[in-house]
């Protein structure tokens, strides 16, 4: 008879991370925990059970379809049958509503990212539209425009399926992405005082949602950025019908092929200033912070699915004798993973936790500091992470990874959007340096890590966190002499002092975290902080060849 293998499967994704439920031990009080944590086991059971679901959906795609039978243009988009099922549990189940209903105060956003980390990774990336939908109920509740919140935000944060909308981001044209002083898109005042918009957006993710926030010129503002204002759209009116907006195309992609990206024409679609008529770059950007926030959980939810179905298969496959699991590298191999993927988790909850801090007005200056150069350093740290963990998971199945139906290539593509989507790596790097200027240099960072290795006595995670410090005070030198050596010397090395600045603080954090776990007789993290140290954090100069013992003296 001949052999078949036995496909990895997966149990409640909440009972079985333990990582994420020590986590939260530490973050929540215990009332507020065992309050959130029934609707966190649920979100975990419902994971493990989409996910066949989501295999048995693999070829389905959205459709577009321009024109009816009869040459109307209609521009109906079809969603897939996970995807119009994903929108029903996301609004049921609060992955967006939770911080907004503010049950638990500054605990509310760790609640919310925790729910949207379980969702994520069985629901074809829905946690796109969902991450825009919370940045725009951000951007308006902060815009104090109180007719659009009045309008919008009930919406938005909803928990029924029937009133629950989702928005759309607009920045994207052909000039770019990242520099969107170069928007052309024009707003125009008709003489009863509506404003509409003439353009192009080249890249709308989530071409169903019912609003967007977009940037347009005002007729007779200057070039540039600060000659922009933000707009509010409704896509479609009363009848269903969109309200100036053709969609060209839907974008052929690498990756999230369930999201429905399309290409725009803007050509008269109405539309209202949210806040001023300029600067609308500085008023979208709550909504950056907010997306940010969300690619960090994703590449962390995506890096922990790939792990639990890698972990599952190694128990599952033999070779040579015994099973993957048993085999000395290639279990060494998944630890390294396994570590990454820690580390990660942590830098991203501390993101959330100091957001969450924020909203409820209990952060102070040097905690808005460290939040505004986090958003982005946590994003390409994490952003990088999960792409370099989702190849590696690839690797893990052999072959079976290569081949489509068995849904692991799904995640190495699908993972490659997190370093590109709200800016790449350099970008955020750039952006970083930007966010040191205005927030007291690297000293944030380095008072970070100076906390939580202060708060580590056990000696092998002391190296830990030492190793960490070494590493922020070398980024600290680095910079200092790339400074006087000009912009142009800092700029080229800002993507490794960035990640290595990333890296550092995840290190310090699983530090902290393993003392606390050490204290109550677990070693979970302690194992994964040794470990993130060896795999490397220091980025901006390490000696080739050095062993792992040499990484973790100079490290």
């Amino acid at each position: 008879m001949s052999f078949t293998q036995a496909p990895p499967t997966l149990g409640n994704q909440f009972d079985e991370d333990r990582a994420l439920r020590s986590l939260l031990a530490r973050l929540l009080p215990a009332d507020v925990l065992a309050d959130a944590a029934p609707s966190l086991r649920e979100m975990g059971r419902l994971s493990a059970e989409l996910y066949p679901a989501q295999l048995a959906d693999r070829l389905n795609e959205p459709t577009l379809t321009q024109f009816d039978a009869w040459g109307n243009r209609v521009d109906r988009i079809e969603l897939t049958p996970l995807w119009r099922t994903a929108e029903r549990i996301a609004a049921e189940h609060g992955v967006v509503a939770t911080a907004y209903e503010r049950a638990h105060g500054r605990f509310s956003r760790i609640h919310q990212f925790a729910l949207a980390y379980l969702f994520t990774p069985s629901t074809d990336i829905y946690a796109c539209p969902l991450a825009m939908t919370d940045g725009a109920a951000r951007v308006l509740l902060d815009s104090g425009n109180q007719p659009l919140i009045d309008r919008a935000v009930a919406h938005l944060t909803s928990r029924d399926p029937a009133a629950f909308w989702t928005s759309g981001q607009w920045m994207t044209e052909t000039t770019g992405g990242s520099d969107v002083g170069r928007t052309e898109t024009m707003a125009v005042q008709d003489d009863d005082g509506t404003w509409r918009l003439h353009g192009r957006k080249w890249f709308t993710s989530a071409a169903t949602s019912q609003m967007a926030l977009t940037l347009a010129r005002p007729a007779g503002n200057p070039p540039g950025g600060r000659g922009l204002a933000l707009f509010y759209v409704e896509t479609r009116d009363d009848a269903g019908m969109l309200r100036g907006i053709r969609i060209d195309r839907f974008k052929d992609k690498l990756g999230t092929r369930k999201l429905p990206t399309a290409e725009l024409t803007l050509d008269g679609t109405p539309a209202i200033p949210v806040v001023g008529m300029s600067d609308g770059v500085r008023s979208i950007a709550p909504m950056l912070n907010v997306t940010r926030t969300w690619n960090a959980v994703s590449a962390v939810a995506l890096m922990r699915r790939g792990l639990a179905l890698a972990d599952d298969y190694a128990t599952r496959r033999s070779a040579f004798g015994t099973t993957l699991a048993q085999q000395p590298l290639h279990a060494d191999t998944l630890a390294g993973l396994r570590a990454e993927w820690m580390g990660a988790l942590h830098l991203t909850f501390r993101v959330v936790e100091l957001l969450g801090a924020h909203e409820a007005g209990e952060l102070d200056d040097g905690g808005r500091a460290l939040l505004r150069i986090l958003t982005p350093l946590a994003k390409l740290t994490t952003a990088r992470q999960g792409v370099a963990v989702a190849s590696e998971v690839v690797e893990a199945f052999g072959g079976a990874g290569y081949v489509e139906d068995t849904g692991i290539p799904m995640l190495l593509r699908d993972a490659q959007v997190l370093s590109i989507w709200e800016g790449t790596t350099n970008v955020l790097s750039l952006d970083t340096l930007r966010a040191m200027e205005s927030a007291g240099g690297v000293e944030p960072i380095r008072a970070e890590v100076a906390r939580l290795a202060a708060q580590v006595r056990d000696p092998g995670l002391a190296a830990v966190a030492e190793a960490a410090v070494r590493a922020v005070d070398h980024a600290a030198v680095w910079l200092e002499d790339a400074m006087r050596g000009g912009r142009a010397q800092v700029e080229a090395g800002a993507r490794r002092f960035a990640l290595t600045l990333g890296r550092a603080l995840e290190a310090a954090l699983l530090a902290a975290h393993a003392q606390w776990e050490t204290d109550r007789g677990e070693q979970d993290a302690a194992s994964a902080a040794r470990r993130l140290v060896m795999n490397g954090i220091n980025l901006v100069h390490r000696p080739l060849g050095a062993s792992a013992d040499a990484l973790l003296a100079t490290a």
